[in-house]
């Protein structure tokens, strides 16, 4: 079987070689090349003509959007996957416009990265099929609604945008939504893991949540709060505890996200 070469440019340098163990350890994958820089990525991908990019967006010398822009012009375009903790719609459309067959947000699993960028890759079957395309660049653009969906999920059920706990428990919904074993190790797992890209303790991150759902409870209309919640909360106030909240959130944007891989 050829496996399909990949070169990653992520200018941390620990995520960068992190990632490099991960495809590494696919039967499917090789990377034939790590970079720091927009332009070193550029000179490698002339050099060694990869099949895949992994690409992030903020990286010295030319970002990632510079770098899609230069493989435009070349006869022979590695396939490209966008990773960036900047999350914003207005970036990751523009990448997907350009071309990117997929946009993912930091933090995320990297299994569940590479099973994504498997079935893209399948689905592409490394032909330039605008049709194909076209479909791919459609279910990547809905994919990335998510985290649009989340901040309107919260805003409906009373979570103010303005205090710590809105951003923690949004980004623990869609690390959840994607990988649903997380649930079982939020103590353990999850709140570390946003602790890690905000630089607080997991402690905070818990407290922070559970402000944000008490918050909710008393600002929330009564009907959206029955609407996800009904009969499904743990304690004698009608509270539901951080993981049930996070939980069934993502249960529901799971369903839609499967709704949406059917059309």
């Amino acid at each position: 079987m050829n496996k399909i070469n990949v070169l990653i440019a992520d200018d941390n340098k620990k995520f960068n070689e992190l990632l490099t163990d991960v495809f590494n350890s696919q039967p499917d994958f090789n990377v034939c090349g790590s970079t720091y820089d927009g332009i070193e990525t550029l000179k490698m991908i002339g050099e060694l003509k990869p099949d895949l990019l992994i690409l992030d967006i903020i990286m010295p010398y030319l970002d990632g959007i510079g770098v899609i822009e230069k493989c435009k012009e070349l006869l022979n375009s590695p396939k490209i996957v966008v990773i960036s903790a900047v999350g914003q719609e207005n970036i990751s459309q523009k990448a997907i416009n350009m071309g990117a067959l997929y946009y993912f947000v930091k933090p995320f699993d990297l299994n569940v990265m590479v099973e994504r960028i498997r079935q893209l890759l399948k689905n592409q079957n490394f032909q330039n099929d605008p049709s194909i395309s076209e479909t791919n660049m459609h279910i990547s653009l809905k994919n990335n609604d998510l985290e649009n969906e989340v901040s309107d999920i919260l805003k409906e059920l009373g979570v103010p945008a303005h205090i710590k706990g809105y951003q923690f428990l949004r980004d623990a919904i869609i690390e959840v939504t994607y990988n649903m074993d997380l649930i079982n190790s939020v103590t353990k797992t999850l709140y570390p893991q946003i602790a890690e890209k905000y630089q607080t303790t997991p402690t905070r991150v818990e407290r922070a949540i559970r402000h944000a759902i008490e918050v909710s409870s008393t600002r929330g209309k009564l009907e959206s709060l029955y609407k996800y919640f009904k009969y499904s909360t743990s304690n004698s106030k009608g509270k539901p505890t951080n993981s049930e909240f996070i939980a069934i959130i993502s249960d529901n944007l799971r369903l839609k996200l499967k709704s949406i891989q059917k059309i």
